[in-house]
């Protein structure tokens, strides 16, 4: 029973982090697109719950927490607020918007697993599952500015959150201590995401054609 305790806490935990910094992520961006208010606090709870709405729903955990509980709004408008009053020169935003990004990035495939875990899914279902909740807030944040998602792009996302979320996978085979693979896999997933744009890391793409070349 206290186990279960401390693991259902440990999960709320890491989920209202992620909230709180995809939130920053999601106004940062809202900011820097010279959105208003209203626009800001919106993108950011966007960015902030998109991910683990999507989750939620998929694992029959309806309704979802960021809509049946208050504190997941509380907090998307706080970093909102946060965010728009205090960072008022857009110039700055960029690397804010980067750093909190990949971080909310981290604790959602973190999170999302545990919590698919916990739902009994499959090891395979729950990296997966891990993995969408950590790019679908990131993927309707740019959606929603008019930006090709960075999951589409050649960037280190998506791959990056799948490491994360696999390195929690492989903690629940080995019988971890849940906080000790849920820090393994946001700092795998974290450094990943940050050193893939530090160093320009990027999948390959396929090689288009040359006009006018020969099929």
């Amino acid at each position: 029973m206290l186990n279960d305790r401390l693991l259902s806490t440990s999960l709320e935990v890491l989920d209202l982090l992620g909230t709180f910094v995809f939130a920053l992520s999601g106004a940062a961006a809202a900011v820097r697109k010279r959105l208003d208010l209203f626009g800001v606090l919106v993108l950011a709870f966007a960015a902030a719950n998109s991910g683990g709405i999507a989750r939620d729903v998929l694992i029959g955990a309806v309704p979802p927490a960021a809509l049946s509980d208050a504190r997941y709004v509380a907090v998307s408008l706080l970093a909102g607020l946060l965010t728009f009053y205090g960072f008022p020169a857009t110039t700055r935003l960029r690397g804010a918007v980067l750093v909190s990004d990949a971080a909310g990035l981290a604790l959602f495939a973190v999170a999302g697993t545990q919590k698919a875990l916990a739902f009994h899914l499959g090891l395979v279902s729950a990296a997966l599952l891990g993995m969408l909740t950590g790019i679908g807030g990131g993927a309707v944040r740019d959606v929603l500015l008019s930006d090709v998602p960075a999951v589409l792009r050649r960037e280190i996302y998506a791959v990056a959150a799948l490491a994360g979320a696999a390195v929690v996978v492989a903690g629940a085979l080995l019988r971890w201590p849940p906080a000790l693979s849920a820090l393994a896999g946001a700092l795998l997933c974290f450094g990943l995401r940050m050193a893939s744009i530090r160093r320009g890391w990027q999948l390959p793409v396929a090689g288009a054609p040359d006009e006018g070349a020969a099929p």
